[in-house]
């Protein structure tokens, strides 16, 4: 193949993914999953990926890998779908990109540079996993995970500590950087509240003990600040606990920022436990209060979304996450979704839909006797 059919071949390649027609998969009645990736490592441009002269690329061979496009932020923007993905270099580096698409689950497309994120403090090694919320102030905020080599372990080479980064926009091209959030402890899953409370920033944390383990902290945290330009977290409280033997034992974290609805505040969350090949993550669903946020009213017991099909593979096995979704005017509700650490998918449902999963689905029991009896009275019902 010469110089001039290779490049031809990748171009036709590259628009036929691009363009190809996502269709949704019937389910549980909760949600529709669709057939295809919105976005994979093959999306990203060819420009990104290529050097694409001749005489200083001959073989037309990579010269930037690209690893896998995951973890996105969402956010609808001038009528269009919007999400801000973490993509993976074949150098294990992330960097943030912006894709968009005219109707939310196909045709996605990059934006023409990855966003250049200024730098606070040490430069970060990693940075990943940005939470959009464009709050009630004017300002479209991104807070993501901003991963360092841990100073005081220097010969362990796999010892890392972790801050929440902060930035904000207008356009999402032009980003100021803020500091980092102050806290005693490690924050990597933190989400900024779309409104006001008390007059203060409302903040959902995840506290840790280290860079994984989540040692003493109890679940989801809230927290308010006075101010996001030099956030400091000076009490926090739990709003969504972890248990034993339950999806969540492990660690659980905020997805996207909830959206409000009539009856109350729709959380998307992540659960983690242990198993034999590693840690499971899932997706699981949540409800606080209209007049207090951080106040727990409804649960439904297990996952709400687990890895199925080939979404089990990947870089890391057995993961869910996401944290990004879009809630139209009419109450459809995209829900963006990596699996294994590798490509990211869309899920459809709505609003009433996910309320109602909520609301009419009993809590954990958190034993196998409760599970039994909590059956028994669907059967029983199912009979009459």
């Amino acid at each position: 193949m010469t110089y001039q059919d290779r490049l031809a071949w990748l171009k036709e390649s590259h628009e036929a993914l691009i363009e190809k027609k996502n269709v949704p998969l019937e389910g549980n009645g909760v949600y529709e999953r669709y057939a295809n990736p919105v976005l994979t490592a093959d999306h990203a441009p060819l420009e990104w990926r290529y050097d694409l002269h001749p005489d200083t690329n001959p073989y037309l061979m990579e010269r930037f890998g690209i690893h896998a496009v995951l973890n996105a932020g969402a956010i609808k923007w001038q009528d269009r779908y919007v999400v801000v993905a973490r993509v993976e270099g074949a150098d294990r580096k992330s960097f943030f990109a912006v894709a968009e698409s005219p109707n939310g689950v196909d045709h996605f497309r990059f934006w023409p540079r990855p966003v250049t994120m200024p730098e606070y403090g040490e430069p970060a090694t990693n940075v990943y996993d940005m939470r959009l919320t464009a709050h009630e102030d004017g300002w479209i905020y991104g807070i993501f995970c901003v991963e360092r080599k841990d100073p005081d372990r220097p010969d362990d080479l796999s010892a890392a500590v972790a801050a929440a980064g902060v930035a904000r926009t207008h356009d999402l091209v032009n980003w100021e950087r803020l500091p980092d959030i102050v806290s005693e402890s490690q924050q990597r899953n933190v989400v900024l509240h779309p409104e006001f409370v008390d007059g203060k920033y409302a903040l959902y944390t995840r506290p840790q003990d280290g860079f994984i383990e989540a040692g003493a902290g109890a679940g989801i945290g809230w927290a308010l600040v006075d101010s996001m330009e030099h956030a400091v977290i000076t009490e926090e409280k739990t709003l969504n606990r972890r248990f034993y033997h339950t999806i969540k034992e492990s660690k659980n974290g905020e997805g996207p920022h909830p959206i409000k609805t009539p009856q109350g505040w729709l959380h998307l969350a992540h659960g983690v436990r242990g198993c034999a090949s590693g840690l499971r993550y899932v997706l699981y669903l949540y409800m606080t209060a209209l007049d207090d946020p951080s106040r727990l009213i409804a649960e439904p017991a297990g996952f709400f979304m687990a890895p199925e099909g080939g979404e089990y593979v990947g870089d890391v096995m057995n993961v869910l996450f996401s944290n990004g979704w879009i809630c139209d005017p009419d109450g459809k509700v995209f829900i963006y979704y990596a699996s294994s650490d590798t490509r990211l998918h869309v899920a459809t449902s709505t609003v009433d839909r996910l309320v109602d999963y909520c609301l009419h689905t009993a809590p954990d029991g958190l034993r196998t006797g409760n599970s039994v009896i909590r059956l028994n009275r669907l059967i029983d019902r199912n009979q009459q």
